[in-house]
């Protein structure tokens, strides 16, 4: 597949609150520059996914809010998302915990529906897609490595497997932004690591911009060259991911920073 014109993005004084005393962001600002990939990392509560799913514009700000800014496009700014939202989503990608594929469906289909934003609404509603975007979907999946998987029913594969999918579907949705949302958080050890390593050779071969937000620090050390990290709704650290040592964690996490660190590879991370 051919290298993917990346789109950069832009928060500025984002806030967002669920109910009084329920604040989820608070004059939020971080920037990401076209093809880098980042990590966003922060305990449950901190802000990840409320944030990342304001830049896909699936939420909106708070009246008075600053702006969101994808590319060229601004996605919302005060509060509003702008109405031509659909249209734009085509140049985002987004990847969610638990994979949002159609599970009745075989992994063609479900790669194919990453080009509905781009086909003809007609054929959308119908489901048709041409001999060339059949042939471009199982080029994806060869990229992802599942492609002997084409004709299986989404609802039988392995977590790792369903994951897999999604992130061939924002290949062929030619996405300029891959939003991802805890995409290892219900995966073993093993099918974590395969999907980093995707995501970084994707983000490597295509240039595509990620943003990829961790529970697992050491993912983010391992696979993101910079992380920004957010406690209660800010960003509390914007840097190198080789910087966060364990005592720099601690120092921004205390009593917080073991819910950031899992498994064997935490232990060696804290140890070393």
């Amino acid at each position: 597949m051919n290298q993917i014109l990346s789109a950069g993005l832009e928060v500025n004084s984002i806030t967002k609150s669920f109910g009084p005393g329920a604040v989820a962001l608070n004059k939020t600002d971080l920037k990401v520059s076209p093809g880098e990939m980042v990590a966003l990392i922060g305990a449950s509560g901190s802000g990840k996914s409320t944030l990342l799913r304001h830049v896909a514009g699936f939420l909106a700000a708070d009246s008075g809010s600053g702006s969101i800014q994808v590319g060229s496009h601004t996605i919302q700014s005060n509060g509003r998302i702008d109405s031509q939202i659909r249209k734009m989503r085509a140049d985002i990608g987004f990847i969610f915990q638990q994979f949002n594929l159609v599970g009745r469906m075989n992994v063609l289909t479900n790669v194919l529906t990453g080009m509905l934003p781009r086909i003809p609404l007609w054929r959308s509603l119908l489901g048709l897609f041409t001999l060339e975007e059949q042939k471009e979907a199982y080029e994806a999946l060869k990229v992802i490595g599942i492609e002997n998987l084409t004709y299986q029913r989404a609802s039988t594969l392995s977590g790792g497997q369903q994951q897999r999918v999604a992130i061939a579907r924002c290949l062929v949705q030619k996405a300029k932004i891959i939003l991802a949302d805890e995409p290892i958080a219900s995966l073993d050890p093993e099918n974590a690591r395969i999907v980093m390593e995707l995501l970084a050779k994707i983000n490597r071969d295509h240039g595509i911009t990620i943003l990829v937000s961790l529970h697992q620090v050491q993912f983010a050390r391992k696979y993101c060259p910079r992380t920004i990290a957010l406690r209660l709704g800010e960003v509390i650290y914007d840097g190198s991911s080789e910087d966060l040592t364990p005592q720099h964690l601690r120092t921004l996490y205390g009593a917080s920073l073991e819910e950031l660190l899992d498994g064997t590879e935490a232990v060696d991370f804290v140890s070393g």
